[in-house]
């Protein structure tokens, strides 16, 4: 196959993006965001569970993925995204419909272990992997953009869910939701995904075995970890301060009024920065995209420790907060191709979604508790080690760069 011409690059680029920006707001909408609604249907309910336990899904959704992540990407490293995320959109459409089947506890926790399985397969990690499958290592930019559509999922489907739970029943909009998947979802990803460029001899047209340094398998393991912890400690902080983000604000002063007006910018905010670092594109690493996001966090934190704190200060960690949070979240995703050939990321990505889903499925109860027995203060204190751990790791990991090797580009 000849080498694409612009024009048909950027078409190709065009249709990857479309089919799995629609594929990713579908499938967050019909599974995480999902559960926010199902706590304010009948479901509780009819199925006798406290709404507790109904977000409980969540963290059987989260552990499932994250124990999945290393078969996940061993399955990405020999089958390819493309098969993995239809194997994913099957999954998500069986977990759903047994969901919507469940009459109990036992049914409904193993409907959410089918959904974390599925989202292992088909949200966020599997979905860049195909980005960089087709894009190589200049696919930051494209999983960047992706993650600007994908962060619109609960706009999108909080409304719609909302609506259909009081049309149609919670069990009817499941349903619903599970058709999604399997006959928008999967079609997308069997057939709209843009075949990988290969050169005439059949070898990928990317050098997808090219890795940006040239590390010993020590010097991997260690930039492996120092990559997977600031990883797993960021998710932890961002999703557990996330459920109580309004209680902050109100803690330090904020009136209902304004704290709800700045929880509603908290999203925009987190878009904008997460559409700054497309922008940048090239001009931006991802590890000086981390060290500046986690600087931003680490910053916000104590201009909420002054009691009762003034307007302009929760604005200023608002805006700080989230939009370092959002940077993070973009960095997160594509830290890996800092240190890993395009080849390893699916891989090496997957591998990390071990310790970050585990941290994200006990971080809210563990920041509530905090919260509950030693007061907000305290959570802004842990919030803000944690952060300065992820800086002093990040520095850890640029400092292994440096000291390695670039690989040798030999031209004929």
């Amino acid at each position: 196959m000849p080498a694409l011409k612009p024009t048909q690059s950027s078409l190709r680029r065009a249709r990857l993006i479309a089919a799995l920006a629609v594929s990713q707001i579908i499938g967050w909408g019909t599974s995480w965001d999902m559960t926010g609604v199902l706590v304010g249907t009948s479901i509780g309910r009819d199925l006798q569970l406290q709404n507790a336990l109904v977000f409980a899904g969540l963290s059987v959704m989260m552990v499932t993925g994250g124990l999945a992540g290393p078969w996940i990407g061993r399955m990405l490293e020999r089958h390819g995204a493309a098969h993995v995320l239809s194997a994913g959109s099957v999954l998500m459409t069986a977990g759903l419909l047994l969901l919507a089947a469940a009459q109990g506890a036992v049914v409904y926790a193993l409907s959410w272990l089918v959904i974390g399985l599925a989202g292992a397969c088909c949200l966020s990690v599997p979905a860049y992997a195909a980005v960089v499958e087709r894009e190589g290592a200049g696919g930051k930019r494209v999983i960047a953009l992706l993650m600007i559509f994908t962060g619109l999922s609960a706009s999108i489907f909080w409304p719609i869910e909302t609506w259909m739970a009081q049309a149609v029943g919670w069990r009817v909009m499941l349903v619903i939701l599970a058709s999604l998947n399997f006959l928008i979802c999967l079609p997308l990803h069997l057939f709209a995904l843009p075949k990988r460029v290969a050169q005439p001899d059949g070898t990928p047209a990317q050098a997808d075995d090219v890795a940006p340094l040239v590390l010993t398998p020590a010097q991997k393991r260690l930039a492996f970890a120092l990559i997977a912890l600031p990883t797993a400690i960021t998710s932890f902080v961002s999703f557990g301060l996330s459920p109580t983000f309004l209680h902050f604000l109100t803690t330090a002063g904020a009136t209902p009024a304004l704290a709800v007006q700045l929880g509603a910018a908290r999203g925009v905010i987190g878009i904008s920065a997460r559409a700054l670092d497309f922008a940048l594109g090239k001009r931006s690493t991802p590890l000086t995209a981390a060290l500046i996001g986690a600087g931003m966090m680490v910053i916000s934190y104590p201009l909420l420790l002054v009691s009762p704190a003034p307007v302009a200060s929760l604005i200023a960690f608002t805006l700080l907060y989230s939009f370092g949070s959002g940077v993070l979240s973009v960095a997160r995703a594509v830290l890996p191709l800092a240190i890993f050939s395009p080849k390893e990321f699916g891989l090496q990505s997957a591998r990390i979604s071990l310790p970050t889903n585990l941290a994200v499925s006990v971080a809210p109860v563990f920041f509530t508790a905090l919260m509950d027995n030693f007061g907000t203060a305290s959570a802004l204190y842990v919030a803000g080690v944690l952060s300065l751990v992820c800086i002093v790791l990040l520095l850890m990991l640029g400092a292994l760069a440096r000291s390695a090797a670039r690989p040798v580009t030999i031209t004929p």
